[in-house]
């Protein structure tokens, strides 16, 4: 049984329990009781975990206090959604009990576990219980009293993980929706996934992720430092494609390009000719292929200098930040060309690309934050998975960060509505966060999984209504929630109705839509607008 553990081992642990959360990715996201295809729990945990191992892999032999701060700084920025941002102030809680120390014993993990519950329950607003909160208190108090029995890292982290078990089978009696839907929360899931793989690699039974076509590991993402230009053979990639004007035989070309370089493909069919290789003399190439016809298109790229861009750009460790113009400025999340069109429009000086199918990291809304010219910058997350990722920016950046909580994009929208770039910051944050009790809003997706969720049988496929957070109701018949919808935004006597169609949705069957309201609500102004969304075929705002 082990005792204690070092920085390697702390390293092991870590890229174990995010191997497992990977594999198990799918059966956390189906542990979701409302079946709404969005950024899943288990997708959000693993993309946070990971970033973490990615990192990891990067250092060898490290320190635990380094192997524990690399961590917890990966997925600090790396965290996606309500789940991976609570990943990662457990482990940013864990980081601090271990600095400055060389080996963990069963106490101080202990202690780690504690400490990662308290800086996760310190950030969280209004906890709840039945959550992955609960079953992380509860293995922690658990690990404290078995290290009062025994110090070895191994014992201690048992009896965490069997506290943990018991504290995950609870949850669903703590959570009124998971207990009708008969399934455990899936944050809380996920954190025992992690504990258990973390105890296989205590055990030297690290746990592995597989890779598709390969026994082997391999990286996330090519280390360009891996190797120096030196190793580069040949300097150019050359491509260019030839419109076909004789009856050339191409194999000639295909073997004269092959003296020049390596990585050469050539396709050919009675129009035309593709090249790619790679050379160190491009016009020997492109002189040669000109007796075949005439070029269509040509691009030639210096690999050296391509290698030595992307190795400085990997090795900047903090973002630049623009400088000041300004005192205000306003980042918005959001997913759709049509919608960034209006978000833009409105005055917002950066957009985040995400939402509704892939909750936006940390760091990626730190990226958008710091590109901004301005000393102060607002955040509209416009997603209620979002918003905890975004208040983690502040503490990132030497920019103040105003996190305006809008859990929807017509919420965003009147929020923006409501910025006065002449205005004080209290008088923006005051009436942008007003703003938001003033929109209803719509949507309607499909069902991505079976479900019986508040009163109603979903089944795969189904058309899904939902008003604000709630689910308003289910058809095999859009146009029956269409109509639905509007009779509700009647019967609340609102005046404006903007109704932004997704990608999957054409003009015509928009504006069919835009009738339904039109005819059912004669007193109110309808617009349509293109947002070309992802997954939400309409998103509506009724004011």
């Amino acid at each position: 049984m082990r005792q204690t553990i070092n920085g390697a081992d702390f390293r092991r642990l870590v890229i174990s329990a995010a191997a497992s959360i990977e594999i198990n990715k799918q059966q956390l996201n189906e542990l979701n009781v409302f079946p709404v295809p969005d950024g899943d729990t288990g997708t959000n945990m693993s993309m946070t975990i990971n970033s973490a191992a990615a990192d990891l892999r990067k250092v060898e032999d490290p320190t635990l206090e380094k192997a524990a701060k690399t961590a917890a700084s990966a997925m600090l920025r790396g965290a996606r959604g309500n789940s991976g941002v609570i990943l990662s102030l457990l482990m940013r809680g864990i980081s601090k009990e271990l600095k400055g120390v060389e080996t963990c014993d069963g106490v101080l993990w202990a202690k780690a576990l504690q400490g990662g519950v308290d800086a996760a329950y310190k950030a969280v607003m209004k906890p709840a219980e039945g959550t992955i909160l609960t079953v992380a208190r509860l293995a922690a108090a658990k690990a404290q009293q078995a290290a009062q029995e025994n110090n070895y890292i191994e014992f201690v982290h048992e009896a965490a993980i069997e506290e943990a078990k018991v504290a995950l089978a609870n949850t669903v009696n703590q959570n009124p929706v998971l207990k009708k839907a008969g399934v455990v929360d899936a944050g809380g899931k996920g954190w025992l996934v992690a504990l258990e793989a973390m105890l296989c690699a205590l055990r030297g039974e690290d746990i592995v992720a597989p890779v598709a076509g390969s026994d082997t590991e391999v990286k996330e993402a090519a280390d360009f430092s891996d190797f120096d230009t030196e190793d580069i053979t040949f300097t150019y990639c050359t491509e260019f494609i030839i419109q076909r004007e004789n009856d050339l035989d191409p194999d000639k070309l295909r073997e004269f390009l092959s003296s020049l370089g390596d990585s050469l493909v050539l396709v050919d069919d009675e129009e035309i000719i593709k090249v790619h290789v790679h050379t160190n003399d491009p016009g020997k190439a492109l002189h040669e292929a000109m007796d075949y016809g005439s070029f269509v298109t040509v691009k030639i790229e210096n690999m050296r200098l391509q290698h030595t861009e992307k190795v400085m750009t990997e090795n900047e460790k903090a973002p630049k930040i623009a400088a000041p113009e300004k005192p205000f400025g306003v980042v918005s999340v959001c997913a759709g060309g049509g919608l960034a069109d209006v978000f833009t429009n409105l005055g917002v000086d950066g957009i985040i690309s995400g939402g509704q199918t892939m909750n936006p990291s940390t760091q990626d809304i730190l990226t958008a934050v710091n590109q901004v010219p301005a000393e102060t910058v607002f955040v509209l997350p416009n997603n209620k998975n979002i918003i905890m990722a975004a208040q983690q920016v502040d503490a990132l950046t030497e920019k103040n960060v105003v996190v305006i909580g809008s859990k929807t994009v017509p919420q965003g929208i009147t929020a923006m509505l409501s910025f006065n770039p002449e205005g004080t910051l209290e008088e923006n944050e005051e009436a942008m966060t007003e703003a938001l009790s003033t929109v209803d809003t719509m949507q309607i997706t499909y069902a991505a999984r079976n479900s019986d969720f508040d009163g109603f049988d979903i089944h795969e496929g189904d058309y899904m209504a939902l008003y604000g957070s709630s689910l308003f109701g289910t058809s095999k018949d859009i146009k029956v929630l269409l109509r639905a919808l509007a009779e509700k935004v009647r019967d609340e006597e609102k005046e404006y109705i903007t109704i932004y169609y997704g990608e999957d949705i054409k003009e015509r069957h928009a504006q069919k839509a835009a009738d339904i309201f039109a005819q059912v609500c004669p007193g109110a102004d309808v617009n349509l607008l293109y947002g070309g969304q992802p997954v939400y075929y309409y998103m509506i705002s009724a004011e």
